[in-house]
């Protein structure tokens, strides 16, 4: 697989999700990325052991997917930034770096003097990266903010997804699904800002908050309330199908199931679909013989459908809708994601292995390089390449030991 991001340094000080994750895809693309990981405590995902009350790590080995995911690919180096006796060495990092990524607040950037004009005082032409939650401008630059607050709530898809008349709001479909999305996107930035410099000669301040990022997921929405000048009226949706086609939304299966029907044009696929549901006599029937009758008629029609697709399981609905040339696509768990054909024939569920020499399989970042699938390698564990890196900025054994002496290094 083609590399675009070889000979790119990035030096990460970051930890959970959101930035990690954008140094995770940098290494995909073949940077080499440093990971500063504090040097007692490490990144503090590193001591989430349930998750979305699941057991986060796998039993009897140090493979722990919170970690694996935003980190693949990295190497670790612990360092306290706030010892004097570290400085030196992130110095040499940073003057050896083309990126610097961080998400640590304005307060402790300030701290440990890891902020723009401290990083570019010893780099000028350093691209500076800041990921944070509600973005470095207004009242609410230096407060803290995870995907659930910052994207998920706040950025509007929480309102999205929960009903009005829920008596809960519907939660995240996944950990750090925000976080992910916004790593993604950090990632395109630091992109941009090195064609950027490349060009121009003058590096970036890049800045990704998980608010923008979550607005920008829902912008549909917002852009239409922006234009209208108040909150969007409430819609009230239809059981099934949309209000003028009944070959819209989710329908479930005799065993329970949930198929996702989205023939945008009613008139081309409601015939095929009568056809393949064995029910020819719908599409000659006089209330909907026509486009005009089945978007008038969609509500009667869309029961009907409903009571199809309820009449047989999940598993023969797929083999039917396959036939035909009309957009659906099964609802999938988890499990079924990672099985997923075409994530699997495109590379996009991809073999790793672990520190125990086991092989695992990660979800890959969604992006290629000339048809091909990237190779990943594991996360790092807690510091595991301090003495590499060190040694390679210079330092000498007594110079490491030193380090270690005085807590400054890992």
């Amino acid at each position: 697989m083609q590399r675009p991001m070889e000979g790119v340094r990035v030096l990460e000080v970051a930890q959970f999700t959101f930035v990690p994750a954008a140094g995770a895809v940098l290494a995909d693309w073949g940077a080499d990325v440093i990971k500063i990981e504090h040097a007692e405590r490490g990144d503090a995902q590193r001591g989430l052991v349930r998750v979305l009350g699941y057991e986060a790590a796998s039993e009897g080995s140090s493979f722990f997917p919170i970690m694996e995911g935003p980190n693949r690919g990295k190497r670790s180096v612990g360092l306290a930034l706030e010892r004097p006796a570290a400085r030196p060495v992130l110095e040499k990092l940073i003057r050896e770096s083309d990126v610097f990524l961080t998400n640590f607040l304005p307060d402790a950037r300030a701290k440990l003097r890891i902020d723009v004009d401290d990083v570019r005082t010893i780099n000028p032409d350093i691209i500076y990266v800041r990921g944070s939650g509600f973005g470095v401008h207004g009242e609410e630059s230096g407060k803290g903010g995870y995907d659930s607050t910052a994207f998920w709530a706040r950025g509007g898809s929480a309102a999205g997804v929960t009903p009005p008349d829920a008596d809960r709001m519907t939660r995240m479909p996944a950990g750090a699904y925000g976080d992910s999305m916004g790593g993604m996107t950090i990632a395109g930035g630091v992109a941009a800002a090195l064609y950027s410099r490349a060009m121009t000669g003058r590096p970036s301040v890049v800045d990704v908050s998980l608010i923008g990022v979550g607005a920008w997921a829902t912008q549909f929405t917002v852009n239409l309330a922006l234009m209208n000048g108040g909150p969007l009226p409430v819609a009230a949706r239809p059981r099934h199908g949309s209000a003028t086609n009944p070959l819209i939304g989710a329908y479930r299966t005799a065993d329970g199931r949930w198929i996702e029907l989205s023939m945008l044009q009613p008139g081309r696929y409601w015939a095929e679909f009568c056809t393949l549901a064995g029910r020819d006599d719908l599409a000659a029937d006089e209330r909907f013989d026509s486009t005009d009758k089945v978007m008038a008629n969609a509500a009667e029609a869309a029961d009907l459908v409903a009571e199809l697709i309820a009449s047989r399981p999940f598993a023969e609905w797929t083999r039917i809708l396959a036939r035909g040339d009309g957009q659906w696509a099964a609802v999938q768990n988890s499990w079924e994601v990672g099985q997923d054909p075409a994530l699997r024939a495109n590379g996009l569920i991809a073999p790793v292995v672990d520190a125990d020499g086991v092989e695992r399989e990660l979800v890959a970042s969604p992006v290629q390089f000339d048809g091909s699938a990237p190779g990943l390698t594991r996360a790092p564990q807690f510091a595991e390449h301090t003495d590499d890196v060190l040694r390679e900025l210079g330092l000498s054994d007594e110079e490491l030991l030193s380090l270690k002496i005085d807590g400054a290094a890992t």
